[in-house]
This record gives C-alpha cells, sequence and structure tokens, in this order.
C-alpha cells in the first residue's frame, strides 16, 4: 500500500496543493513555517479521520473559509482507490463528509481502513509524559488501524458516556434525593409532594441503571479490545526498544484500569478477562462509585478513565515513564503492527 497523490483546498495554510508521490522515500525540505507538516498532517487525516496536533477540525480550514478538502489516490494491491474528506466548519455546510471512488460514504467514518499510516512526530513525547488522554487516543486509534470497525464501537461509547454524564449532571438534586433516601431506614412523610419526589427520584434513578448498562456492554468491548491489543503488542516490546536503544532493558506497557482495585490489578498485571467478566465487573465497579458519581456530577469508571498505554522501562540505570524515551515505544507499538501494509510518516524539525 502505497498514497500515489495527495491533494488539499484550503486546508491549513493551502489554498490548494497538489503533491505526486512514489514509492519510497519522499522529503519535504523548506524553511519554517511553509506548510510541511500540513501536508504531513493531511496525509495523517485520510488515514484517521483525526489531526495528531488538534483535537478539533475547526483549525484544520484555512482562515475564511467555510470547509476545506483533502484528497488521496491510494494503491493497495495494484488497484487504485480514491478518498475524498471534506471539512465543514460552518452550519451551512452541515458535517463532514466522505467519498470513496466518487461514491458518496453514509458516515465517513466507511473510509478508515482504506490508507493505513503509522506517525513520528514531536508530538509524541505526549505518549509517554502526557496526559492519559493521549495514550488512550493513541491505543484507539491503533485499533482502528488495524481492525476499522473499532471505530464505530468507540463512537458508540462516546454517545453513551456524553448521555449518561448529562443525565448526572441535569438530575443531580433529583438524584442526591435518592442516594439519601436509601440510607434512611424509615420515614412518616406520605404527602402528595413527597410521593412526586419518590417518583421522580425512582425514575431518574431507574433510568441511570439504564445507561449503566449500556456503558457496561460497549465499554466492556472496546475495554477488551484494548486488552487484547497490549497483550498482542507485549511479545514485541521488549526486542523493538532494544533495537533502537543502547542498553538491554526490559520495556514494558501496563493498562491501568479504573474498575475495582483486585480486577485492576490483575489487569495491570497483564490479564485479559473475557468479555461478559468485563461487563460484569463494569456494573459492580459503576455500583461501588455511585454515591460519588452523583456528587460530582460525572462517570467516574470505564475505558475513557483508564491510562490505555502506560508505558514503563527497567533496566540499569533504571528508567520509568518520566524519563523513557518516546520513540522507541511508539516504534514498538505502532511500527510492528501497521507497516506492513501502511505508509510512515515521519516529521523532524531542524
Amino acid at each position: 500500500m502505497h498514497l500515489r497523490h495527495l491533494s488539499v483546498t484550503d486546508f491549513r495554510s493551502y489554498p490548494s496543493a497538489e503533491l505526486p508521490l512514489a514509492p519510497g522515500v519522499t522529503t519535504l525540505v523548506g524553511l519554517n513555517g511553509q506548510g510541511k507538516t500540513n501536508l504531513v498532517e493531511a496525509a495523517g487525516y485520510l488515514a484517521t479521520l483525526g489531526s495528531h496536533r488538534v483535537a478539533a477540525d475547526a483549525p484544520l480550514v484555512r482562515a475564511g473559509a467555510q470547509q476545506a478538502i483533502v484528497r488521496g489516490v491510494v494503491i493497495r494491491d495494484g488497484h487504485e482507490t480514491l478518498i475524498e474528506l471534506e471539512i465543514n466548519t460552518g452550519r451551512a455546510s452541515g458535517r463532514n463528509r466522505a467519498r470513496l471512488n466518487h461514491s458518496p460514504a453514509s458516515r465517513p467514518r466507511e473510509v478508515l481502513g482504506t490508507l493505513r499510516t503509522v506517525l513520528f512526530a514531536p508530538e509524541d513525547l505526549g505518549l509517554v509524559k502526557g496526559d492519559p488522554s493521549e495514550r488512550r487516543r493513541f491505543l484507539d486509534e491503533l485499533l482502528v488501524a488495524r481492525q476499522p470497525r473499532w471505530a464505530g464501537v468507540r463512537s458508540e461509547y462516546d454517545k453513551v458516556l456524553r448521555q449518561r454524564n448529562a443525565l448526572l449532571k441535569s438530575a443531580a438534586p433529583v438524584l442526591r434525593r435518592g442516594v439519601r433516601h436509601t440510607h434512611r431506614s424509615s420515614t412518616s412523610l406520605s404527602t402528595g409532594a413527597v410521593d412526586k419526589d419518590v417518583d421522580a427520584t425512582d425514575s431518574a434513578l431507574h433510568t441511570l441503571d439504564v445507561w449503566n448498562s449500556y456503558l457496561a456492554k460497549v465499554g466492556a468491548q472496546l475495554l477488551y479490545a484494548r486488552l487484547r491489543l497490549m497483550h498482542d503488542l507485549a511479545p514485541y516490546l521488549t526486542a523493538a526498544y532494544d533495537e533502537v536503544s543502547a542498553t538491554q532493558s526490559d520495556a514494558r506497557i501496563a493498562y491501568k484500569s479504573s474498575l475495582r482495585e483486585e480486577t485492576s490489578a490483575a489487569i495491570a498485571a497483564g490479564a485479559v478477562p473475557e468479555m461478559q467478566e468485563l461487563h460484569d465487573e463494569l456494573l459492580a465497579s459503576l455500583d461501588a462509585v455511585r454515591v460519588n458519581e452523583i456528587e460530582r456530577g460525572i462517570s467516574l469508571v470505564g475505558p475513557h478513565r483508564d491510562d490505555g498505554c502506560s508505558p514503563w522501562v527497567s533496566c540499569r540505570p533504571r528508567v520509568t515513564r518520566a524519563t523513557a524515551r518516546p520513540g522507541p515505544l511508539r516504534w514498538a507499538c505502532g511500527w510492528r503492527h501497521t507497516s506492513s501494509c501502511g505508509t510512515i510518516l515521519v516529521m523532524t524539525r531542524c
């Protein structure tokens, strides 16, 4: 697989640009601020529907424009596929759109897997030294690169999480009354107003239980996929790290789960529970933190709270996440599992 042609319109600093590419190494040379990174970013966007530099799409659209267009011609097994992505920021333009070989896709994520890339960039420091959200995003993007169907699971989990958090915030007063009532042994009040309060509380708690079941169902799928991916990466990690470092090491990655302590410890040690076990444990963990969640108005358990790919290295001298070099770790995690059928994007700054 390789990217044969890249075309952008109103993307970042470019009103338009056409970049023919050939198999092998292509080097973009120029002064700072000329837009080299923007072209690499566009190629990465074709593969992931996201930017490695920003979380939202709005900065990708050139100032003064309502939309940006990124096109790429991908060669795979001797066949050409044209990917067209329309990035919209204006209300009149609507949502982002995608096409494959000029045929509209019902959802942009249907193009995922057509082009696969591995990106090495200065921002990779965030993988080792940044927030857990950086590692979760990296792990999930690698999941989608290997099997595009996981994009749908990620999207569904995000929707469930937003709905559950909205309930915890909007129904907070009612839910808090419900929590207090559960701790009362008896009450002598029986007025109509109290009955209405009890009905509202019961309804809110029932709705929360429904969202708990949805979150556990989809969350168990995403969590299981992450753990299986890390299990698959483990045999390669130490060898890959040693290959590009000057010392023998015991490089590992550990998954820090938000589940209850016993299960979390087992997962950190490398266990991969079955999906049904994860589903049941998510429900139990949600029940254990219910009071705290209602008080704070946010979901405290689930894949969105995990540290998805926490790396650490044991060697002499000892190296930990605070001092580990991100390049070897990302090389091990990304290159080994996508390079055989993907495009490598390398960014350097002189």
